[in-house]
């Protein structure tokens, strides 16, 4: 295998070790990071969202880390452009980029490119979403195939998420959305990746996570909040939805003691961690499937 030409991906569940991983690897390939993680992105948090440690961005180079205020939006659309131009800077180097990270939009984003739908109207979108709800989703989903027959088959019946998406969409423009998806701008093809998903079993990962937890309380995570919460970021904002925010601040207030903080972003933890194997078994079944166990020993073929 000629791994030079290769865009190495690796994911995985959140406390999987995906980061140890890609820097071992990196060491072995002569490689460069790329972060793939929608909440790592922000400088100001770094113990919640387990960024990797400065030591360890020492060793390898690390790219898309903690450059982002948790003032500002930050989409899927604006870090793919990111990642492709570190890719290009990475390989021109002659060195091969690695991306981690758990968000598996940002990997779809990277192997399938992103659909250029426009925005729809905030009115129309409500107008919809009302309809779903009256109708309920059989009814709904019936109505969705006479205005638009392309997405049977396409889209699962029991899905309401996707119909709306696909109801307003076709409203909107007039157009399918899966002549929207074939108008989507691939920038790479499917042989340019090596992908690597790592498995843990669910105790052992259990077992990590409330490790993880742990650790994040010795490494500051209650002072990280306090600066978080004087930020008075928008309750909109992405950066809200980090599990142990909201959970510091009830304790903050008082309204939790540090034992149920700590138990409630193990089982917050543990649930994303579940969302996220869910979604690899249903848009990652085509990756190599590596249990945590083996990786020293994937590690020699290269």
């Amino acid at each position: 295998m000629d791994i030079k030409s290769k865009i190495f991906l690796i994911a995985g569940p959140t406390a999987s070790g995906k980061s140890s991983f890609a820097i071992k690897l990196a060491k072995k390939i002569n490689g460069e990071i790329i972060n793939a993680d929608s909440m790592q992105v922000y400088k100001e948090l770094s113990v919640l969202t387990a960024r990797p440690k400065k030591k360890d961005q020492k060793k390898i180079k690390h790219h898309l880390y903690g450059f982002q205020s948790v003032k500002k939006n930050f989409s899927t659309g604006q870090w793919l452009m990111f990642a492709k131009k570190k890719i290009k800077e990475i390989k021109k180097k002659n060195k091969i980029p690695i991306l981690v990270g758990g968000t598996g939009l940002y990997f779809k984003a990277i192997t399938e490119g992103l659909v250029k739908i426009p925005k729809i109207p905030l009115k129309l979108r409500i107008r919809v979403r009302d309809l779903q709800k009256k109708l309920g989703q059989d009814k709904f989903y019936k109505r969705l195939i006479k205005i638009d027959p392309l997405i049977k088959n396409k889209i699962n019946p029991k899905d309401p998420q996707r119909s709306i998406r696909a109801f307003e969409v076709k409203k909107y423009s007039k157009v399918s959305l899966i002549e929207w998806f074939k108008k989507t701008d691939k920038k790479f093809e499917d042989e340019d990746f090596l992908k690597i998903y790592i498995e843990v079993s669910r105790p052992d990962l259990i077992e990590r996570i409330n490790r993880r937890v742990h650790e994040m309380f010795r490494n500051g995570a209650i002072h990280e909040v306090k600066g978080f919460l004087k930020i008075k970021v928008k309750k909109d904002k992405s950066p809200n939805k980090i599990i142990g925010i909201k959970e510091i601040d009830k304790f903050l207030m008082g309204e939790y003691d540090l034992r149920t903080v700590k138990d409630l972003i193990s089982i917050k933890t543990r649930q994303y961690a579940k969302r996220q194997s869910t979604w690899a078994r249903g848009q990652m079944s085509s990756w190599e499937k590596i249990d945590y166990r083996d990786l020293s020993t994937f590690l020699k073929k290269f």
